[in-house]
Formats: C-alpha cells, structure tokens, sequence
C-alpha cells in the first residue's frame, strides 16, 4: 500500500499572484506613504473646504456694508463687538470687517482666481504644445518662438502691463493670469509629446487614417498628462501668490472685492501703529495655502517621474 501511494504523483502547489498593481493605486500608496504629502494635502482640503463654504460658516458677511459698525474697526483678537453679542477671534480690520470672516471669503476669492486661470492655462498651453510636437517644422518654430518671447519676460511685469491695459476687476485677473501661464505649459506638452510622437501607437493610429485632432486629444494628449498634472499643481500656488501680489499693488481686484493680497494691503498702513493682526493673519492664511499646494506638487512630481517608476 505504501509502495501505491508512494508512486502517486502529487500536484505542485501552485503560487497566486496578487493582481498587478494600477497606475492610481501606486500613487495613492506612495502618496499616503509621504507625511509632508499628507500635510499639504490637508492644508489644501482645507483651505478649498473654507472657501467652497466661506458664506455658512463665517461669522459674518464682511462685505455686507450695512452690518458693519465704525465703532468695532482695529479691535485686537478675541474683543466683542459694541452690542456685546459677536467675538472678534482674530480681531477686525481698519473697516471694522471681522478678519476671520474675511481671510473665508479672501480664500474663495483666491482660490476661484487660481483654479480658473490654471484650468485654462493647461487648455491652450497643451492644445499648443501638442500642435507644435505634431506637425513640426515651420509651425512648431512660429509657436515655439512665440513660448520663448512669453517665457523671456517676468510673469510679474507681464501681469502688470496687462492690468494697466484692461483695468481691475477679478475677470481681468483671470484674463491676465491665462495669459502669463499658458507659455509655461506649451513647452512642458511639446517635450511630452515629442516623446509620444515617435512611439507606435502614434504610427498606427495615423495608418488607420485618423484625423489629427483624435490622434491629438484622444491618443496623445492622455499619456502626456502626468507632466502637466504636476505643473498645473505647482502652477495653482504661483497663481494664487501672483493674484495676492497684483491685489496688493492695487492693480488686482477692486477694493470691493475680497481677496487675501487686498486684505494684507488694507492692514500694511496700520503694521508699525501695532495693529499687526489685520495683515498677520491674511499673510498666515496665504502662506499655509500656498504651503500646501506646493508640497502637494511636489510628492506628485517625484511620483509621476518616469524615471522612479517601476
């Protein structure tokens, strides 16, 4: 009998794989992995969270002139209002606006300027960048030429020019922000898809005589999104720092209209009287968002580089 069993072949164990590990499953993994990642994603989801709802939770509405009392302008963090019925946590300003309540809308404000002018940034720059990698010659030079000229100037100048042109207002802001950020994108999609432009895909796609713009938006523009992902990211905080930067050189937004680099310039003439509070706190909020955004970017990048893939 044991002779029998003994020359019965057992079946080799077989090993089970885990299935393959996706694209945004690595992400989240080295992601989450990454404490300071964590943070500014934090510090992000907050400061949107505070800005998405800025008019329920804010103590008060501190563009709503009829609510304002003279009698309350410049009180230091933590005083009541003159009815008693309303504490200042972070003090007022030299309009008697409640700067918590302020710095709430100020986000909004900020917040609505970066994401709109950087959504379409990243639209012209990567149509721009993908028609220039596509095509080449005479119109990859033209557009390519014009990216150096844009690129050649300080954004900052640009920005002011363009203000002293179109006037204040938030839409001249957005409108001047696309225009000094769309450069910066067509470069990053044309190298991307430069790189694209010579794999197969591209080839066959073009045997089975697709048009250009389905090879461009539906096959190209795809895999060249990681790099431009990560730009529009980083590009996110320097729109919102440029916005705060026109703001307080009074070319930004109107003096009506809440923004934190207005809030920090309303405070800046009370610094050196010790009223410190009305530009302290604004300046606070500005740099923990900005903070944010950028350590976000940053993991993002060291993320998406190819060359720390696996």
């Amino acid at each position: 009998m044991s002779e029998v069993l003994a020359s019965v072949a057992l079946p080799e164990p077989t090993l089970v794989l885990p299935p393959p590990e996706t694209p945004w499953q690595r992400l989240r993994r080295e992601f989450m992995a990454n404490k300071l990642a964590m943070l500014g994603l934090v510090l992000l989801l907050l400061a949107v969270g505070v800005a998405v709802f800025a008019p329920w939770i804010s103590p008060q509405d501190p563009y709503d002139i009829g609510k304002l009392d003279i009698f309350d302008s410049k009180l230091p963090p933590g005083s009541r209002n003159a009815a008693g019925t309303m504490i200042y946590r972070l003090g007022t300003d030299g309009q008697a606006r409640d700067v918590l309540s302020a710095i709430f809308y100020g986000l909004r404000t900020s917040l609505m300027v970066g994401g709109i002018s950087v959504t379409a940034a990243l639209a012209i720059g990567g149509i721009v960048g993908l028609a220039a990698a596509y095509f080449g010659g005479w119109i990859d030079a033209l557009l390519m030429r014009i990216v150096d000229i844009q690129l050649s100037f300080p954004a900052i100048l640009v920005a002011l020019i363009l203000l002293a042109i179109l006037g204040k207002g938030v839409d001249k802001v957005i409108i001047a922000l696309i225009i000094v950020q769309w450069a910066y994108f067509a470069r990053a999609a044309r190298g991307a898809a430069l790189v694209e432009r010579a794999k197969e895909y591209v080839e066959a796609a073009q045997c089975m005589a697709l048009g250009w713009p389905r090879v461009l938006l539906r096959h190209m523009l795809p895999n060249c999104m990681p790099p431009l992902i990560v730009i529009a990211t980083i590009d996110l905080a320097h729109a919102i720092a440029l916005e705060s930067t026109l703001s307080f050189l009074g070319v930004g937004v109107p003096v009506t209209e809440p923004s934190l680099g207005m809030l920090i310039a309303n405070g800046f003439e009370f610094m050196l009287s010790g009223h410190y509070w009305i530009s302290f706190f604004p300046g606070i909020a500005l740099a923990l968002a900005i903070v944010g955004i950028n350590l976000v970017g940053d993991h993002l990048r060291d993320i998406l580089n190819p060359h720390n893939a696996y």
